[in-house]
């Protein structure tokens, strides 16, 4: 047998014995593992458009349109469920006094994907295809008041 045919032949059919043993790699121990960091930073689960969001400072988020506001000017929701400042986690029942997030206008219309609605029943000549657009805002966290 040519070299390139035994090749190919133990690389798809002879065990792994033949091989020289599979390729496992060995575990490091569970103390020796890296373990993930978390860097806490003050974040607030907030309420918008009867949705809810978790809102951090700078960060952006797609709220349902809110009407009559304009790029730039800045909103403030205080409808604020949750609060976790450094590890003190704070539960609203039903939402944290004084709490509130002070939210900037990045852009006041965002047309978000095309959604396709197609209903169809076979055999009985029925079809309708309908579809929208949902609209957004984009919404920049300024601060978290707790």
């Amino acid at each position: 047998m040519c070299r390139w045919r035994m090749s190919f032949f133990f690389s798809n059919f002879a065990p792994d014995i033949l091989r020289g043993g599979s390729k496992k790699r060995r575990q490091r121990p569970s103390a020796l593992r890296k373990k993930p960091v978390y860097i806490n930073k003050m974040y607030a689960i907030v309420e918008i458009n009867g949705q809810q969001f978790k809102a951090e400072q700078g960060k952006k988020l797609f709220v349902h349109h809110i009407k009559d506001v304009e790029a730039g000017n800045t909103v403030e929701f205080d409808k604020v469920l949750l609060v976790d400042n450094e590890g003190a986690v704070t539960v609203g029942a039903p939402k944290v006094e004084g709490a509130k997030v002070v939210v900037e206008v990045v852009n006041p219309l965002v047309k978000g994907d095309k959604v396709i609605v197609f209903k169809m029943k076979r055999r009985k000549d029925y079809r309708k295809k309908n579809g929208h657009r949902a609209q957004f805002t984009e919404v920049e966290v300024k601060q978290v008041i707790a």
